[in-house]
């Protein structure tokens, strides 16, 4: 998804570096970036966020060098009745995403390349959980809210009723 970012923020004149995505720690480490910001597939009540996974280490690299870490997500991500991050579902994505790389062949024809055994044993999470301690704040259309790990409801009372 950087590159459809990366697109994004180009057709919109706003300044940005496109990296690996391993990049970031290191890149954090250096100082290299004044802020990370991150979007939301689902938020709970109490500031947890669910997103692609690897955000959650973003976040951790992101505290330990003392750079901001924001979610920017439409309202409409926040679940009032949910919880925490606990309630949220990971989804285990198909082994094979992992096993085998789709391509052309050096003849032009399309194919399939198994980089390990079919039955291999693999871990594919879609998403993981960014605790509400590592997010400096959330960013919404309505403005911006702590993510303190306190009911987000206290913030958005209208919404007490979703």
């Amino acid at each position: 998804q950087g590159l459809l970012t990366a697109w994004e923020l180009q057709q919109r004149g706003v300044p940005h570096t496109l990296i690996a995505d391993n990049a970031a720690g290191l890149l954090l480490a250096q100082g290299k970036a004044e802020a990370v910001i991150v979007g939301a597939d689902r938020i709970a009540a109490n500031g947890d966020v669910a997103n692609k996974v690897g955000t959650y280490l973003k976040a951790l690299a992101a505290r330990a060098s003392a750079i901001p870490f924001y979610v920017a997500a439409p309202h409409s991500t926040i679940d009032f009745v949910c919880a925490s991050g606990a309630g949220i579902p990971i989804e285990e994505r198909n082994g094979d995403e992992l096993r085998v790389v789709h391509g052309r062949t050096e003849h032009g024809e399309i194919g399939r390349l198994h980089q390990i055994k079919a039955k291999s044993q693999v871990a594919n999470p879609a998403f993981d959980i960014t605790p509400a301690g590592l997010i400096s704040a959330l960013i919404t259309e309505r403005g911006v809210c702590p993510a303190n790990g306190k009911d987000l409801r206290t913030m958005y009372p209208e919404d007490s009723n979703d």
